[in-house]
């Protein structure tokens, strides 16, 4: 979960609900395509608003950026059945996200998106491309791993699967405030914040984060499977640009594998030093730095 360091929304960015082929989904939507268009996928128990303190240096940056709610994430409606949160579907709804972004007013025809996935996020996202990696100008999976999360992670996510079934979304948020204070909410989190985390862990559809954690603890390691599906999509038929971005520690999954997943793809690798699973809310500065860097080297 990242914790975004605030929550007004700046001048360039606007919230509405994007309509879809598969529905009508929550956005922020920032800045003008003067060099690009980004799509930007939360993570477990994530929303759109990670990515609030990126959205002013990306579109000054000269690149309209797209955060989005997936099904049953915060605003986004989804049903209480868990099998809509296959990975499959989450995949579709980001192919129909990526369509609606491309043939609206603000992007050119035929715009190419550069699609970045955080945690669960570049779990989906990486299936969506393997599924069609056509729409995408580039892939950048921040702080997302090869397969499923560390031997704790998953210990963790057994506990919320035990009670989901048994315990009120209150109560399982209360015995998280009480487990682990620093990722939930904790002292040095704005009153606004903290008021925020709860209200959007609330807002989650159950189904979603049960079919989304046990898709953390079994997804099979797929780092060939994407590079066998990027390898001559992108320009003239050469490979997708690929970017593994990361924290200087991770608890999801170790800072080393990372670095030999991004060896195994080919892939750009950065490191943001000093930042942890959340790059993106922990130095956003740096990290859109990152970003609009390998964006602009995988258009150029």
């Amino acid at each position: 979960m990242s914790k975004p360091p605030f929550l007004v929304l700046p001048s360039t960015a606007r919230a509405y609900r994007l309509r879809t082929a598969r529905g009508e989904f929550a956005v922020h939507d920032a800045g003008e395509p003067r060099l690009g268009t980004a799509l930007l996928v939360p993570g477990f128990t994530g929303s759109k608003e990670d990515f609030i303190a990126l959205l002013d240096p990306l579109a000054d940056a000269g690149y309209r950026v797209l955060a989005v709610d997936g099904r049953g994430q915060y605003e986004s409606d989804g049903p209480r059945n868990e099998s809509a949160y296959a990975q499959n579907e989450l995949a579709q709804d980001l192919l129909a996200v990526t369509e609606a972004l491309r043939g609206d007013s603000g992007s050119s025809p035929g715009t190419k998106v550069h699609l970045l996935g955080h945690s669960l996020g570049g779990l989906i996202s990486r299936a969506a491309v393997m599924r069609d990696a056509g729409p995408f100008a580039s892939l950048t999976l921040m702080s997302s791993g090869p397969a499923a999360v560390s031997a704790g992670q998953q210990h963790r996510l057994k506990l919320l699967l035990g009670a989901l079934p048994v315990m009120e979304m209150e109560e399982i948020w209360q015995a998280m405030l009480e487990l682990d204070p620093v990722e939930a909410a904790d002292e040095h989190t704005p009153p606004e914040v903290a008021d925020f985390l709860h209200r959007r862990w609330m807002a989650h559809v159950p189904e979603q984060l049960s079919a989304t954690a046990q898709q953390l603890i079994a997804e099979p390691d797929r780092v060939a499977e994407l590079a066998d599906a990027v390898a001559d999509v992108g320009s003239g038929g050469s490979p997708l640009p690929l970017h593994v971005l990361s924290g200087s520690v991770d608890y999801a999954w170790p800072v080393p594998l990372l670095d030999e997943m991004a060896r195994r793809l080919g892939a750009a690798r950065t490191v943001v030093e000093g930042t942890g699973h959340s790059p993106n809310a922990e130095d956003p500065r740096e990290t859109a730095r990152a970003l609009t860097s390998f964006w602009d080297a995988a258009t150029s």
